[in-house]
């Protein structure tokens, strides 16, 4: 069974520290105690290190070596509309364990009001998901979790595959817009309940942003992300092997 990993700000002189409401987790609800063995990552590298304190408010780590970080995740950012926060955390937590590397919450025109002042309050919240999404699925890096940004900025930002998920008949899928993606950034733009509307339609068109389907069925917006993600997991991977072959 492979080790825990845990983030953690920095590693100076082989030791490492967790504290505050991280601590209290790791000891009081996965039970870390001293003398286990862990991986740490400070974002950059990775160690294996052994728990040298375990107590309320302090998990010491004291570092055994350094150990081989693994590939680095293509970058692929996605631009999610504004949905219930629910389901916007939902979505956060899982596009992570997909291998996300930035998330940026969009306010589009069909999002609910007020959702663009209470992202203001929750985007701390959000980075923390994205955080320990990350330790569960051993990441190298924590995804970035911007700001939340409105549509008219959406569409000049971003480089390489650009895309939109468009529910309406006659858009191609998106395994086949993604077929040529290679290691470019794949910018993913995800629309609220409703989809997005036509004048975003054809400001993502205008602006050279591509529309994709991923099929006849009518998906919400964080199942959607998730199945999109999976699209974009499987076209890196097909482009890997042909890199290897």
């Amino acid at each position: 069974m492979a080790r825990r990993r845990f983030f953690v700000d920095e590693v100076r002189n082989g030791q490492a520290e967790i504290e505050g409401d991280d601590a209290h987790h790791l000891t009081r609800v996965l039970r870390v105690e001293a003398g286990q063995m862990f991986e740490i990552t400070d974002n950059s590298r990775v160690w294996l290190a052994e728990v040298d304190v375990a107590r309320k408010n302090l998990v010491r780590f004291a570092v055994v070596h350094e150990i081989d970080r693994g590939p680095e995740l293509p970058d692929t950012v996605l631009y999610m509309a504004l949905i219930k926060f629910e389901r916007f955390e939902w979505a956060v937590e899982k596009a992570t364990e997909l291998g996300v590397t930035r998330i940026v919450p969009v306010e589009a025109s069909r999002s609910e009001r007020g959702l663009e002042g209470g992202a203001k309050k929750r985007v701390e919240r959000w980075r923390k998901l994205a955080r320990e999404a990350s330790e569960q699925s051993r990441r190298l890096r924590a995804p970035d979790v911007s700001d939340a940004i409105r549509f008219r900025d959406l569409v000049s930002v971003g480089s390489g595959v650009r895309v939109w998920l468009d529910e309406q008949a006659g858009a191609p899928p998106l395994a086949d817009v993604l077929s040529a993606a290679g290691k470019e950034e794949i910018g993913l733009a995800i629309g609220p309940e409703g989809g997005w509307a036509d004048p975003e339609r054809e400001q993502f068109a205008a602006a050279g942003w591509k529309g994709s389907s991923l099929g006849p069925l009518v998906l919400r917006a964080e199942t959607a992300a998730c199945a999109a993600l999976a699209v974009v997991v499987q076209a890196r991977i097909q482009s890997n092997q042909g890199d290897a072959g």
